[in-house]
């Protein structure tokens, strides 16, 4: 990596890698793990160890096809390493996320120079989704830095090293750390009609070099597993959920475009202006910017036209985004090209966007009033940010502007861990249910817990419990009058019969969770015999 660095690129690298790794592991553990993504990948992990299996991944003690095990491998060994808690099943995302920032640095500055290199790391690192992923115990970043380390080898020309990360993307997140990078590099080279780059990609040694480090683990499954894990892992979480909506209120298809807006702020202001200018110049100049362009639009559509919809998944296109809005950015700071009116483009998209997500975190503010000092916070560092690009636009000094969005978004980022954040946990995780749960439960009685809460309760209490997926399953569960404890959603309960509900005393509610008892009907017999 140094070799193509001077003095003054290992200065910024070093500024870029302290910048990013604060934003990223600051309060890194501080927050719990929140319902339901977050505990689902820490106890699969946890469970491995547990088993001491590393092949199979399981969930409640039950084989668990969901994803390949890459993941589960990093927070397995985190978890051996630090201890099993918040932090170290953080850990692995962050580190990922920090290193595709530096990926990006270092790859841009190759391709377009020091300024380009430095304000698409930036822009990466202080764009809301991303640092807010990278602090998540999810796949995604861990998938987007494989996939970026990946389609920049194969920019660089360095191609066993692209087969390589392609089959870590693979082993983290399934046949899409092939298939995006194949599709996005095809559809480059028959935009380019470079056909004869498909004589260097080194196709025999590439496949080879792949299949051994991806295919082993999917052999393996097979074998211990036979076609359950091909129907279950390739035909439901993979080709079902793209032809069949998982979440109804999620499938339009304009679904990614707020999701875009939003997790790319307040980078958005200048994504259209980047993607425009690209497309001009890398028709006829850098066919690198066409690539970049290729890339996230393949991201982005991809995913559109997918039936399942998760805010997270459009995260392998903002290292494209980036690096496009840093080469743009990089050209502004010219001070000599930043004239014209167009420069009033900039502040005038960020005001509007800023206004949208300040007004709706207000409206999220009315609804959970523990909000309201996060928000504050937030509108003050928005309309400093804003004011600064509108003084940089019209005093014609670009890096004012760019400075301004970069320090801004890092104490966005502090205030999401400080004041936002924890503001709502309570209300999106089980471990305070957990806590009471611990402290009054013998290990004796059946324990039922709803879906929606399962793996965060297992992980945090070591109680696997039996799942509730319907309401029908909990009046059955109920039915059978014996003593036993319900972790439910407050929409769970309020569902049952007035009769139903007065089987079972409420213990603890956490927002909207409640830790729930039900005595035996030999118990209460007895409690209404001697209540005289």
């Amino acid at each position: 990596m140094w070799r193509f660095m001077d003095k003054n690129n290992k200065k910024w690298f070093w500024i870029i890698l302290g910048l990013t790794s604060f934003i990223i592991f600051f309060q890194l553990g501080s927050i719990p793990l929140l319902d339901p993504d977050e505990p689902v990948y820490a106890e699969t992990a946890k469970e491995m160890l547990a088993f001491g299996d590393f092949i199979s991944p399981r969930i409640y003690g039950e084989f668990w096809y969901d994803k390949p095990p890459l993941y589960y491998w990093l927070t397995a060994a985190s978890f051996k390493l630090f201890g099993v808690s918040e932090f170290a099943a953080r850990l692995p995302a962050a580190f990922c996320g920090v290193a595709c920032v530096m990926l990006v640095y270092r790859c841009g500055c190759r391709l377009f120079g020091l300024r380009a290199g430095i304000a698409g790391a930036l822009a990466l690192t202080t764009s809301i989704e991303y640092f807010y992923v990278a602090k998540a115990a999810v796949t995604d970043s861990t998938l987007t830095f494989f996939m970026t380390a990946a389609l920049l080898m194969f920019l660089e020309k360095k191609y066993l090293l692209f087969y390589v990360c392609a089959a870590l993307a693979t082993l983290t997140k399934g046949p899409i750390g092939i298939v995006f990078p194949g599709a996005i590099i095809f559809l480059y080279l028959l935009a380019t009609k470079n056909w004869q780059e498909l004589k260097q990609l080194k196709l025999p040694q590439g496949i080879l070099l792949y299949a051994v480090i991806a295919l082993p683990w999917y052999l393996a499954m097979y074998q211990l597993h036979g076609t359950v894990f091909l129907d279950t892992f390739i035909g439901y979480h993979n080709l079902t959920r793209f032809t069949t909506a998982e979440h109804s209120s999620t499938a339009a298809w304009y679904f990614f475009m707020p999701v875009l807006a939003l997790g790319f702020f307040p980078w958005t202001a200048l994504l259209a202006q980047s993607v425009c200018a690209a497309l001009a110049k890398g028709r006829t100049q850098s066919r690198e910017l066409l690539f970049l362009v290729i890339w996230g639009a393949f991201v982005f559509v991809f995913f559109s036209l997918s039936s399942t919809k998760l805010v997270t998944y459009i995260l392998p296109m903002y290292p494209a985004a980036a690096m496009l809005v840093g080469w743009y950015v990089g050209n502004c700071l010219e001070e000599p090209s930043f004239q014209g009116w167009t420069r009033y483009v900039w502040p005038s998209v960020l005001s509007g966007m800023s206004l949208c997500l300040l007004g709706g975190a207000y409206y999220g503010s009315q609804l959970m009033p523990e909000l309201t000092g996060g928000v504050h916070c937030l509108a003050f560092l928005l309309a400093a940010m804003t004011g600064a690009v509108w003084y940089a636009a019209r005093k014609k000094k670009p890096r004012i502007g760019f400075g301004g969005q970069v320090a801004a978004m890092a104490l966005v980022a502090v205030v999401f861990v400080t004041a936002l954040v924890p503001s709502v946990a309570p209300a999106f995780t089980t471990r305070l249910v957990a806590s009471e749960f611990e402290a009054v439960y013998d290990g004796q009685e059946p324990v039922y817990v709803a879906k929606f809460l399962h793996p965060g309760f297992t992980f945090y209490t070591d109680v696997y419990g039996q799942e509730v997926v319907s309401k029908e399953d909990l009046q059955k569960a109920i039915a059978k009058e014996e003593r036993a404890y319900y972790v439910l959603r407050q929409g769970d309960y309020e569902s049952l019969a007035a009769g139903e509900r007065g089987k079972l005393r409420v213990l603890l509610q956490s927002g909207k969770m409640l830790l729930l008892q039900q005595q035996s009907a030999v118990a209460e017999a007895f409690a209404e015999a001697h209540a005289f």
